[in-house]
């Protein structure tokens, strides 16, 4: 008996870009109130000195907390309630085998309230000439913004829009990376479905969940911590599971096998998967419903909406099979050795590791990969294991290059009484081609490949101690970059100067001398040292981005390149313009060196 589960994200693009916007923060939810919390000892009946004294603050009535003490010390001494398990505030602790609640609580359970956002967004995207909505928020669609209308149009019925560019590739990643997380953890069928869904067979794999209800609970939880509103239709066709998703009512639909005639008849025609002609005849000749399709003869409906519309039909029915593509995660490249001997010393240790390294190269060269992340795992004669893991920055298959990687931390292998089994996994790999090299025939000389060196230093220091930077779309200059790998090309550097050495936080600055609003100063003090400065440049207006905070909305920096006396160079700012007081304090920091 097959069961097919259809899963559909209405709003995946909107939702997409709200988590981009938020891509730590779980979707909203109702915030219990927290309990107070009192400092006071004699406040609470448990004090901090440790011993238990029963009852709380109720019970500190006079002859209450003795009556209490007499009961609690007649019970044996193992049946007395303790510290841990009541705490400060003496509450009971629940029992750690409690009960799960029966499937029926735990679907009631399940929220089916969609996520709300309070901007009005839409995506846009291109048909020819025009620019339609893709997709809208909730609170654009009350408006009366539904996907196909035009921008302009939109523009002229809501002037304060969000509008995003339609990204079908991220929108597809999103989709392609839950895809491979449901074959690892749910079924090993699934594939996507369209643009905005996934088919999932849970035939014989719905058990393994507990039931088919609590799976699709389950689900929908999953999709909701990642801000996903989800639905889910269970039917034993897809094409039922697909259009019960997208059409129907519930969060949650659950149809036995051999009810879909009964469970679809009442969806539009569009729910089976038609296409637009189909559609537009359909509503022509009246047939408003899927039931107004099923008493008409095979003939006369194919001559009408097509004969792709009696196949959908038939294989909502179950009258004709609907296979299911499904997703092939690819498998971890591993290769491995058994030894005839135990092994200990490093020689023999880094000589297996060759031949590891020669097998993996070849394995990968077939793949078309390379090597980004490997594993080494050494099994010792007693059962216990150890690993072993190198990491290169660019993708290669230069089996002499990771054999100097894998030599750097040889010394902390520890072979114990012996190692009889070795076993290396590329647990990540990218794409790696051929890469063209300048020969001697062309005259050019050949470009060294820096990432040799910043793999080798990498194994000495660590990942995390090499680094560029890279600039991000702030005006605040803490706020202006960031790290990115060592081999990265990062674009996009502002054209003004900005100095070699940014502090980590602005120090402030004593005895500044300086003439209000746009003079730089002549003499401060940082660090206990007085600083006369000789030249000075500025000011540089930086606002503060009021979108972030609201102590921004009005905050004002002016930044003064200034060269003292002894010609060290500095970067300098003052809080405020000058003449309005909402915009700082007028405080002096320091913020960098030049040279």
């Amino acid at each position: 008996m097959t069961r097919v589960a259809s899963l559909y994200l209405p709003h995946l693009a909107i939702e997409r870009l709200r988590r981009l916007e938020r891509p730590h923060a779980l979707p909203e939810r109702q915030h219990l109130p927290e309990l107070p919390i009192d400092d006071d000892p004699g406040a609470c009946s448990v004090p901090r000195g440790g011993g238990w004294r029963p009852g709380a603050r109720w019970a500190q009535a006079e002859g209450a907390r003795a009556a209490i003490a007499g009961k609690v010390a007649a019970l044996p001494r193992h049946q007395q309630p303790t510290m841990r398990e009541l705490g400060r505030r003496s509450e009971t602790a629940e029992h750690p085998f409690k009960r799960t609640p029966p499937a029926e609580a735990r679907r009631e359970s399940v929220s089916t309230n969609p996520i709300v956002h309070a901007a009005p967004l839409i995506v846009a995207e291109a048909i020819g000439q025009r620019q339609v909505i893709a997709a809208a928020c909730r609170a654009a669609l009350a408006l009366g913004l539904t996907p196909g209308m035009a921008i302009t149009q939109a523009r002229a019925l809501v002037p304060d829009l969000d509008i995003r560019p339609a990204d079908p590739a991220a929108d597809g990643a999103v989709l392609d990376s839950l895809t491979l997380h449901a074959v690892r953890h749910w079924t090993p069928t699934a594939a996507p479905s369209g643009t905005d869904g996934l088919w999932l067979d849970l035939t014989g794999a719905a058990h393994l969940h507990g039931s088919e209800a609590r799976f699709c609970a389950r689900l929908v939880r999953f999709c909701r911590r990642f801000g996903l509103t989800a639905r889910v239709a269970v039917a034993g066709t897809p094409g039922a599971a697909h259009a019960l998703a997208r059409y129907g009512r519930d969060a949650i639909t659950l149809i036995p096998t051999g009810g879909e005639a009964q469970a679809i008849s009442a969806l539009p025609p569009a729910a089976l998967r038609l296409t637009s002609d189909a559609i537009t005849a359909a509503q022509r000749f009246g047939l408003d419903r899927i039931t107004d399709l099923l008493p008409l003869p095979r003939g006369p409906l194919a001559r009408r909406l097509g004969l792709a519309t009696v196949r959908r039909l038939d294989e909502a029915l179950g009258r004709v099979a609907e296979p299911i593509v499904p997703v092939v995660p690819e498998e971890t490249p591993v290769v491995q050795r058994r030894l005839l001997e135990p092994i200990g010393t490093a020689e023999a240790i880094e000589r297996v590791i060759a031949d590891l390294l020669a097998d993996m190269m070849r394995l990968l060269q077939e793949r078309g990969r390379g090597v980004r992340t490997l594993v080494l795992r050494l099994e010792r004669i007693d059962g216990s294991e150890q690993r072993l893991a190198i990491g290169a920055a660019r993708a290669t298959r230069d089996a002499g290059h990771l054999a100097r990687l894998f030599h750097l931390r040889i010394e902390r292998v520890e072979p114990g009484d012996g190692i009889e089994t070795m076993h290396l996994a590329a647990t990540r790999t990218d794409p790696l081609g051929p890469t063209m090299v300048a020969g001697d025939l062309t005259g050019e000389a050949a470009v060294p490949d820096v990432s040799i060196l910043v793999d080798q230093i990498a194994g000495r220091v660590g990942e995390t101690a090499l680094f560029t930077a890279a600039p991000v779309e702030s005006d605040v200059p803490e706020r202006a970059v960031r790290r990115a790998p060592p081999l990265a090309a990062p674009t996009g550097w502002p054209a003004w100067r900005r100095p070699v050495r940014l502090l980590r936080r602005p120090e402030p600055l004593t005895g500044v001398l300086a003439l209000l609003p746009d003079a730089p100063p002549r003499r401060f003090t940082w660090r206990g040292q007085v600083h006369v400065v000789v030249a000075g440049d500025g000011p540089e207006r930086i606002h503060g981005e009021w979108w972030r905070r609201d102590g921004e909305v009005w905050a004002v920096r002016d930044y003064f390149r200034v060269e003292d006396e002894r010609g060290a160079r500095f970067w300098l700012f003052r809080r405020g313009d000058g003449i309005e007081a909402a915009t700082g304090d007028l405080s002096w920091y320091l913020h960098g060196l030049f040279g």
